[in-house]
């Protein structure tokens, strides 16, 4: 990290030197800026109108999260069918989801669940590119790259890399997911998520005394002097625009909003532990100018057990979501934050001999709140016996037009791919028109 040392001895409650956090934020964002970063902000600023100033948070369930279990119980399928742990009531009147949701149950009428999304890939991996690109990848499971950039690093692409005046970097990864599917593919390296446990924050290890930080050379020339490392990759000029990433970050006085303790031992307690408090930590980020905020919470692939997994693994995520929904909405962020739940597909509709469900892509699980939209309802229908939908499917293209007008991102968006042409970032999604 960068250490700027002062004689001050005033500590703040994350253990911080307050005085020397003044004087760093003193600086300005736009003191210490590499022509990398001030580029890709005059560039996305030249490519057409102002972007809202809203944010996504992405609640990936790894594994695959089951359909039934989760928002679309079927109590009337034969029983091999239905939910495994029964149902409960939500706030919506006739509408029931999995009996392990309790307090999801209780904020139904702000969420909106999609019992209709859809897509045709049943691999980990490809089901992973599928739902965070909008596009399918049959080569990715056998080992083949990404080809398409993830949500997160397309809003990085088009709002710049950082938050004009806090720092924020645009894009953060709580937790990655798997195989680089949330980077940036074509894009460049540069969009990709921010990772706050990673190496962008580790590379910069700078100790400059109080009385020097004001000589902006010797600050250039010390970042200068850091060791690196040849990478024809080039994956070395996107650590550069990383760690700029970093520093800005601390000049823009944004790191508290990393720092969860600096919010109420109520409020803590109300999110909970693991994934509650990486929620908690997702709203701090977007509060502070954050684009598009992923976590990860794994554990979701059950081909056996699954009654007795989903009633370990629910409470936790059923805690986190009811007070991440509750808060945005009591702090008036309900317009600005959409928070998005889902995972890499669905789950068999029939219990298995081991008493779990294997993979299943045609009917996937999706549940959204915030950012604008109309909730308090069931969007989509899916068969009798939970295997497909009803109603007209919901894509992953869909899914990412809505969130790119949450976002206020051109549907029209084109970036050039390795083949050196201009492609589309979405070609046929369309918003979910209920949501509107």
């Amino acid at each position: 990290m960068l250490s700027i040392l002062s004689d001050s001895r005033s500590r703040d409650c994350a253990g911080m030197l307050r005085r020397d956090f003044l004087k760093v934020g003193a600086l300005g964002a736009g003191a210490l800026t590499l022509p990398g970063l001030l580029a890709a902000r005059a560039e996305a600023k030249a490519q057409g109108k102002p972007v809202k100033d809203t944010a996504i948070v992405w609640v990936w369930l790894a594994g695959g999260p089951t359909q039934m279990e989760t928002f679309d119980p079927h109590m009337n399928a034969p029983v091999e069918y239905r939910s495994t742990t029964g149902h409960v009531r939500t706030k919506l009147p006739g509408v029931t989801i999995g009996g392990t949701f309790p307090k999801i149950a209780r904020v139904a009428d702000k969420m909106a669940f999609v019992r209709s999304f859809a897509h045709n890939n049943s691999g980990h991996v490809g089901g992973t590119h599928f739902v965070n690109t909008g596009y399918d990848n049959r080569n990715i499971d056998n080992g083949g790259a990404p080809a398409r950039p993830a949500l997160g690093a397309i809003v990085s692409r088009v709002r710049g890399t950082n938050h004009r005046v806090t720092g924020m970097p645009t894009y953060v990864a709580l937790n990655r997911l798997r195989s680089g599917i949330d980077g940036p593919a074509f894009l460049g390296t540069s969009y990709g998520p921010f990772d706050p446990k990673g190496q962008a924050l580790k590379n910069l290890s700078l100790a400059v005394p109080e009385k020097r930080v004001g000589d902006r050379r010797f600050l250039l020339a010390s970042l200068d002097r850091l060791k690196r490392e040849a990478d024809a990759t080039g994956a070395m000029t996107g650590m550069d625009r990383f760690e700029q990433q970093a520093f800005d970050l601390v000049l823009g006085g944004a790191p508290a909003a990393f720092n969860i303790k600096q919010e109420s031992s109520k409020t803590r307690a109300r999110y909970g532990k693991g994934i509650g408090e990486q929620l908690l930590q997702a709203r701090r980020l977007c509060e502070a100018g954050c684009g598009f905020v992923t976590l990860s919470y794994n554990g979701w692939d059950m081909h056996n057990g699954i009654e007795k997994r989903m009633k370990q693994r629910s409470p936790s995520l059923d805690q986190a979501i009811a007070a991440f929904v509750d808060d945005i909405h009591q702090r008036g962020l309900s317009d600005r934050i959409m928070l998005v739940i889902t995972g890499e597909f669905g789950r068999t509709p029939k219990v298995n001999g081991k008493g779990g469900r294997d993979h299943w892509a045609p009917l996937s699980t999706l549940a959204v709140s915030g950012g604008g939209l109309k909730t308090g309802q069931v969007v989509g229908e899916s068969m009798p016996k939970g295997d497909v939908p009803k109603s007209v499917p919901i894509r992953p293209q869909d899914l990412m037009a809505t969130v790119f007008d949450v976002l206020g991102i051109d549907r029209q968006t084109q970036f050039i791919s390795n083949a050196g042409r201009p492609v589309y970032m979405i070609e046929d999604g369309e918003p979910i028109a209920e949501l509107l």
